[in-house]
């Protein structure tokens, strides 16, 4: 059901910094921050060769993400997202098979335009994960 690795995610308490360090250290193509006020983030995409690197920082007091960063001031991997043809069937396999879908199982358009869902970490051995229609 699921494709290709779509990104990583990363919690940073420093996008800049982050961003700089992709950058100027690593030799990564890193793209301009982009606000995305529907799931209270701001993000930041790094081009690699086979995947991204999706940099994370809160927009706003109510940013999941912030919370994320209480618990770990020095940021670290937030979630992953694949890719899936149809993230309808997809849900509803997942949901019949008693995975839980957050935030009321209905798509939400993610940073990259297209239909998003999250995975309840505890069903996904502790990792929050993303599907992402293509």
């Amino acid at each position: 059901m699921i494709g290709r690795l779509n990104h990583v995610a990363i919690a940073v308490p420093d996008l800049a910094a982050a961003s700089a360090q992709y950058r100027d250290t690593l030799g990564a193509r890193v793209g301009a921050p982009q606000d995305e006020p529907d799931h209270g983030v701001t993000v930041v995409f790094i081009e690699l060769p086979n995947t991204k690197i999706e940099l994370l920082h809160p927009l706003g007091e109510d940013s999941p993400i912030k919370g994320f960063l209480d618990k770990n001031p020095s940021g670290g991997i937030h979630h992953m997202c694949f890719e899936v043809e149809d993230i309808l069937a997809a849900r509803d396999k997942l949901q019949a098979e008693g995975a839980r879908v957050l935030g009321g199982a209905e798509p939400k358009i993610g940073a990259h335009g297209k239909p998003v869902l999250f995975l309840h970490p505890k069903d996904f051995n502790g990792c929050l994960i993303e599907l992402e229609q293509v």
